[in-house]
């Protein structure tokens, strides 16, 4: 289905249609009905905010129009007009517009009609001027050679990989090395890179590794859920480069292999103790290389990034993102989700539904069906804590919230003696009484299921074992049924035996016995 809130949020954003039908996986033609009949509804971005693409389509298009014949243009004549300076495929694509009306004909829309010519010029080996506007695009991409850092206590050469990113137009690049190529890197390595050039292109262009792309498709690739985030976070959008398209990304692909040389091999003598040290090398070897001259032009890539291409770029957000990891959970019984090891509570209501789970560092949060139903501050330290608010509880459960020791002991004293030396041993063992509540709480839910008189019992004999049982043993007893066997008494009289049992007697070996 056409996501029609990406396309109005990416037009808001004042990315091209162009641009847009890429990154929605649609026409270029869906990408225009769908701005100009929003303007014409008086829809905006914001309004949209709490509507679902289903209903967006409806409130837009009710009723679908049948396709019409196209008129095919003349590509040679198309082709031999780019040879002209200044003449660009939207000048051309206007005029032939414009034809088409003239003599009654439908003309293609943009999107077909540069999609046509690049088939054209492909068969004819024809080559395209491509223009770069300022601001426009990022390539980003891991060089294919790597630095390497030497292990303080084996001497091992440990890899360092390389992150190049660079500047469409002016070519203005940022490079720095990780000890991997994993999520994490891939992301902080864009958020130190958006933070070096003080602003965000409008359009990232990454290959189509895991990191960047989970789907591969030439049409329609799947972007990696945690980087189509942070694209969000700062005002942008992903587009891939084509599988096996180099030229997609033509500064970066170039950039790559000037870094190779201008920095990689400049420092392939100097020895390295840690990341820190070989990201210093390379941020000096960094700023000769983008203040470096240009051969064939005045300036450099500094030069022209700061007088052309910077005023350019989308302002940075408050705050820098925040890596975000996702996992899918399934709410328990208890109305809880575990999360690496740790466990969150969530409305009952969802209980055994499947949830997507959004982890920061700081944050938990709970997605169910795309809406989020809760969050919680992100528990650390030792496994099994528990976050749990009383809003998610059933009505029933609720009511245990407000119990604490006093009421406690008073409970445990109602049912009997050694229920309350029970209770008072399980909050002697632990340092803070809030420790004890959930084993409390277990030993009350004990009576509910067992009689508080097999819960006396239980606790009369578990004494017996130990001066501090704990909720675990109770529960066995309960549970074995141990709390209904009484103890037997000795009988009063013993019958009387042989000490010496086995001594066999002498009419054994024939003889008489006295």
């Amino acid at each position: 289905m056409t996501s029609y809130r990406e396309i109005l949020r990416l037009h808001t954003q004042g990315i091209s249609q162009r641009s847009i039908a890429a990154s929605c996986g649609c026409s270029r033609n869906t990408v225009t009905k769908t701005i100009n009949t929003a303007e014409e509804a008086q829809l905006s971005w914001p309004l949209l905010e709490k509507m679902t693409d289903q209903e967006i389509g409806k409130l837009l298009f009710p009723t679908i129009t049948p396709k019409s014949l196209y008129k095919f243009p003349d590509y040679e004549y198309v082709h031999k007009e780019m040879a002209k300076s200044g003449v660009t495929l939207s000048l051309l694509w206007n005029e032939y517009c414009e034809q088409s009306r003239l003599s009654g004909d439908v003309p293609f829309m943009y999107t077909q009609f540069c999609k046509y010519y690049r088939e054209f010029a492909n068969k004819t080996k024809a080559t395209m001027h491509i223009d770069r506007k300022p601001g426009e695009k990022q390539e980003v991409d891991w060089a294919g050679q790597t630095a390497f850092i030497t292990d303080t206590d084996t001497g091992e050469l440990i890899p360092a990989y390389i992150f190049v990113t660079a500047l469409s137009s002016s070519g203005y690049a940022y490079v720095e090395a990780f000890l991997n190529q994993n999520q994490e890197s891939w992301i902080t390595a864009h958020v130190n890179a958006y933070r070096f050039f003080g602003g965000v292109a409008r359009i990232l262009v990454p290959d189509n590794l895991k990191t960047g792309v989970e789907r591969v498709n030439w049409y329609t690739p799947i972007i990696n859920r945690t980087y189509h985030e942070m694209a969000e976070h700062y005002g942008t959008c992903v587009i891939p480069a084509r599988v096996r398209t180099p030229k997609d990304k033509p500064k970066v692909e170039g950039t790559v292999g000037i870094i190779s040389t201008w920095i990689i091999a400049a420092l392939r003598k100097q020895q390295f103790f840690s990341l820190a040290e070989l990201n210093s090398a390379i941020r000096e070897k960094l700023e000769q290389f983008n203040t470096k001259p240009f051969q064939k032009k005045s300036g450099s890539r500094k030069s022209v990034f700061l007088e052309e291409e910077k005023e350019y770029l989308l302002p940075l957000p408050k705050q820098p993102y925040e890596l975000s990891t996702w996992k899918i959970a399934t709410v328990q019984y208890n109305y809880h989700v575990a999360v690496e090891k740790m466990y969150y509570s969530v409305p009952y209501e969802y209980i055994k539904q499947k949830v997507d789970i959004r982890l920061t560092r700081n944050v938990m949060e709970v997605f169910f069906q795309g809406n989020r139903i809760c969050s919680h501050p992100r528990l650390h330290g030792y496994p099994g804590q528990y976050s749990t608010t009383v809003e998610h509880m059933p009505d029933d459960h609720q009511k245990y919230t407000a119990w604490n020791a006093e009421r406690f002991l008073s409970w445990a004293k109602s049912i009997g003696p050694n229920t309350e030396a029970v209770i008072k041993a399980i909050f002697a063992s632990h340092k803070v009484e809030q420790q004890g509540y959930r084993a409390c709480m277990g030993l009350l839910k004990l009576a509910d299921k067992y009689s508080i008189q097999r819960l006396e019992s239980a606790c009369t004999r578990a004494l017996t074992y130990t001066p501090r049982p704990g909720f675990k043993s109770i529960q066995t007893i309960l549970h074995s049924g141990s709390d209904r066997i009484t103890q037997e008494t000795p009988s009063q009289e013993k019958p009387k035996t042989n000490s010496h049992g086995f001594t066999r007697g002498a009419a054994y070996y024939g003889g008489e016995s006295k």
